[in-house]
C-alpha cells in the first residue's frame, strides 16, 4: 500500500558528482557511434520486429511502442529509415509532437538477443503514395508513414534484458495476477452499462484481429 503523504523531494545529483560516480566510457564505445547506417545496422533492421519511439513537444515527452513483421522498418538509404503508422488509440501524439518538434529517438528490442539498437534523428510525416506502398504490409496501405533522418546510431548492451530476465520462460506474468483491461476501463472511465468480461473479450479480439 502506498503512503498518501507527500514524499520528500530526493536530493538531486549535480553533473560534477556524476563524473565522480561513473568512470568515462571506453574509447571503443565512442568509435562505435555513427551518423549513418552501416551494413551491421541494416542487418539488424531486416530482422527488427519491435521498437519504441520517443518524441518531444512543448508539453513534454511521449514514448510509444511500434511493431510489425521482420523488416517493418525500411532503410531508404544510409541516412533515412521509414515505417508505416498503423491503428492504435488514435491519440496520434507522436505525429502531433513531430509537427512542432522533429527530434525523435528509437530503441529496437530483439527477442532472444542481448543487444539493443538505438537510432536518433529528425523525423517527418509523409503521405507520399509511393512511400506508403513501399512500407505497406501485403495489401494494407497505411494512412501515413514516418521518415527518420539518422543523426546517431549506436548498439546498446543487453544487461537490462538479463537483469529483467526478459527472455526467461518463467518470467512471463500471469495475466490473472493483475487487473484486466476491462476492469481498469470500467474503473477509470466510471462505466456502469457494460461488464468487465465484455470489455475484456472486445479488447482481446482487437489485440489479435484488428492489427491494421
Amino acid at each position: 500500500m502506498m503512503d498518501d503523504q507527500e514524499p520528500e523531494a530526493p536530493c538531486a545529483a549535480h553533473v560534477a558528482e556524476l563524473d565522480t560516480l561513473y568512470p568515462p566510457p571506453a574509447e571503443l564505445i565512442g568509435k562505435a557511434i555513427t551518423d549513418h547506417l552501416t551494413d551491421f545496422h541494416l542487418a539488424y533492421l531486416k530482422v527488427a520486429t519491435f521498437f519504441c519511439l520517443a518524441t518531444v513537444s512543448e508539453k513534454g515527452l511521449d514514448v510509444s511502442p511500434r511493431g510489425g513483421p521482420a523488416g517493418c522498418v525500411h532503410a531508404l538509404d544510409r541516412k533515412r529509415i521509414a515505417f508505416a503508422d498503423w491503428p492504435g488509440n488514435n491519440r496520434i501524439e507522436s505525429m502531433r509532437n513531430i509537427q512542432s518538434d522533429d527530434r525523435v529517438a528509437t530503441i529496437f528490442i530483439f527477442p532472444g538477443l542481448e543487444i539493443f539498437m538505438r537510432i536518433n534523428g529528425r523525423s517527418m510525416i509523409s503521405v507520399d503514395p509511393a512511400l506508403l506502398r513501399q512500407v505497406a504490409e501485403g495489401n494494407r496501405i497505411p494512412r501515413t508513414a514516418m521518415v527518420i533522418t539518422v543523426e546517431e546510431v549506436i548498439f546498446h548492451c543487453g544487461r537490462a534484458v538479463n537483469r529483467a530476465r526478459l527472455w526467461e520462460p518463467d518470467s512471463r506474468i500471469d495475466r490473472r495476477s493483475l487487473p484486466s483491461a476491462g476492469q481498469m476501463m470500467i474503473a477509470l472511465g466510471k462505466l456502469s452499462d457494460v461488464t468487465a468480461d465484455d470489455l475484456d473479450a472486445h479488447y482481446d479480439h482487437g489485440m489479435k484481429n484488428d492489427l491494421y
